[in-house]
């Protein structure tokens, strides 16, 4: 019987082969005390455990295919940090020496804890780093249960597979990577899930939060995955089969045409130039930002350096990495972002707690009610500004008392490394995100105070609609077409514009093929995406006839009905 599963699409492309199931391991364990003088005993089996997963890993991550995509590399050193992590090591070994419970409920109860704090994130990318942790401690337990080193099962059929799992970890991937899989499939994640990472890292279509696919389709299933729409289509009949097959082959070969691209020049018809950035997550990144002509690094997150810890990495361990990606990309500029993370992310002697952290204390106002948190990181930037291009972003600004707050304290920054005698830049742009309607509509202030703009459409977008597009019920709301939102972001661009300072949208309707066109005719020259959607972008690019695009855009601006909104936006995108 022939039917068709809809999800979250992360990664394009057209995938047809036999499905091939990865079993999923219960986390549920039971819990049990022990007597006194087991305890010791109890606590070398944890130690054990957690070295033996501690070697898996690491033997890994030594072995990992030359070809895997770099990815990898960032997702195990990650697992390998939670696996260290006093969260679940420590106080795992400590419960069980303070309440003699076994290994298995200590770890599960750790991670418990970790989870729910995990989950409090406003940023999409470290809210969906709660997976890795559930990764981590279901491999211990698997050692615990006299299974370790798990060996996803061969397939039993030679043409190429689709992997079909509730969720699957990176080393497991590494594990699957001898075998020819061409697409992966799971019934969790999300956008920034290192499923959708790796994904479009090795440029194979992805769907995630299917929800049921791992109970609904039987292993060796054929199956079409349509990673643009979102769709799998189990056992499909001759006709659709043929018809995908098609689809596929013109969608291979106009890859192939992409890669032409990689060295041209990101230019219009009628000759203007677009700057195509790209926006990262960790320095292993940059291979992939090289490969696909980048010509520069619009968003570097620098969250990655704060994951899963209780305090803030030191100024040389943060002016290493922002170093790292400076030398990497030579003269070419890199954007980096100073940390966005809210209240409720318990750094030391930071106790605060929220009952709505994505309107509390995050970003650039946990920066400035922690502002010795932030000369660290501003001391890092600034020194490292010495070896490239460097830029600095600054997240959720609101207002002009923040803005002269934040240049008030580089100032101070920069004046204290003079004093110490200590290398940098003296002039290095420094930039706000306008992620706040707020922002938006007071856009004179920042453009007066500030030397560039980014717009961080994911955030404007959720703001101006009120909307968590992470909330299944009401996600089908979050529309980056709403009226509001489209005047939102022509009158930022417009006015940057209008005032010469340089305006890029690093959100995700930058790599949006479909919003390529519209941003142009907004007047918008600076796009920053995932480097894995440079190349279709700049293609959008070369076919631009900017005169035509902008007059109809000025008509998708006057519309306000949906229907005509979609109807313009097609014609627009037929042009």
């Amino acid at each position: 019987m022939s039917f068709a599963i809809h999800g979250l699409p992360v990664s394009s492309g057209i995938a047809i082969g036999h499905a091939h199931l990865v079993s999923h391991t219960s986390l549920e364990v039971v819990h049990y005390m022990l007597p006194k003088n087991l305890v010791a005993e109890e606590v070398a089996r944890l130690d054990a455990a957690l070295q033996t997963t501690r070697s898996e890993l690491t033997a890994l991550r030594a072995n990992r295919p030359q070809q895997a995509a770099a990815e990898f590399d960032a997702f195990l050193d990650l697992h390998l940090m939670i696996l260290g992590d006093e969260h679940i090591s420590h106080a795992a070994r400590s419960m069980v020496e303070q309440e003699h419970c076994n290994a298995e409920w200590a770890l599960k109860s750790q991670m418990d804890e970790l989870v729910m704090q995990f989950e409090a994130f406003d940023d999409a990318y470290l809210r969906e780093r709660k997976t890795d942790v559930i990764q981590v401690v279901e491999r211990v337990l698997k050692v615990l249960s006299g299974h370790p080193g798990h060996q996803p099962p061969t397939p039993q059929h030679d043409s190429e597979m689709v992997l079909v799992a509730h969720d699957v970890s990176p080393a497991d991937l590494i594990q699957l990577k001898p075998h020819q899989f061409c697409s992966i499939l799971t019934d969790l994640g999300g956008a920034t899930s290192h499923t959708s990472i790796v994904a479009r890292g090795l440029n194979i279509p992805c769907v995630v939060g299917l929800h049921h696919a791992r109970e609904l389709i039987k292993d060796r299933d054929m199956l079409i995955v349509d990673g643009e729409q979102g769709v799998v289509i189990v056992n499909p009949d001759k006709n659709l089969l043929a018809e995908y097959k098609l689809r596929q082959s013109q969608f291979v070969l106009e890859r192939q045409k992409l890669k032409r691209l990689r060295t041209a020049r990101a230019t219009t018809l009628d000759g203007t130039r677009i700057e195509l950035q790209a926006n990262i997550e960790m320095p292993t990144d940059l291979p992939q930002v090289m490969e696909n002509g980048a010509a520069g690094i619009g968003l570097f997150r620098s969250e990655f350096l704060f994951l899963n810890r209780d305090d803030l990495p030191d100024e040389e361990e943060q002016f290493s990495a922002y170093r790292a990606v400076l030398e990497g990309m030579g003269e070419m500029p890199v954007t980096i972002r100073t940390y966005d993370l809210g209240a409720d992310k318990q750094l030391k002697g930071v106790t605060r707690v929220a009952s709505n952290p994505a309107l509390g204390l995050r970003a650039i106002r946990l920066c400035l009610a922690e502002p010795q948190l932030f000369r660290t990181q501003l001391r890092a930037l600034l020194r490292a500004s010495v070896y490239g291009n460097l830029k600095i972003l600054v997240p959720m600004l609101s207002g002009a008392s923040e803005i002269t707050q934040t240049l008030q304290l580089i100032d101070g920054v920069k004046q204290e490394l003079k004093n110490q005698g200590i290398a940098f830049k003296e002039e290095v742009p420094i930039g706000g995100m306008i992620e706040i309607p707020a922002a938006a509509l007071a856009l004179n202030i920042f453009i007066k105070k500030l030397d560039f703009l980014s717009i961080g459409t994911n955030d404007l977008i959720q703001y101006t609609l009120a909307i968590d597009r992470t909330d299944e019920e009401v996600a089908h709301l979050y529309d980056p077409l709403h009226p509001a939102v489209l005047q939102l972001l022509a009158l930022v661009i417009g006015s940057a514009n209008k005032a010469e300072i340089p305006v890029s949208v690093c959100g995700e309707m930058a790599g949006e093929y479909a919003y390529t066109r519209l941003l142009l005719g907004m007047g918008l020259r600076q796009f920053s995406m995932h480097p894995a959607q440079l190349l279709g972008t700049k293609q959008r690019v070369l076919t631009t006839n900017l005169p035509e695009v902008t007059f109809l855009t000025q008509k998708i601006l006057r519309a306000d009905d949906p229907i005509k909104i979609r109807e313009l936006l097609d014609k627009l995108n037929a042009a």
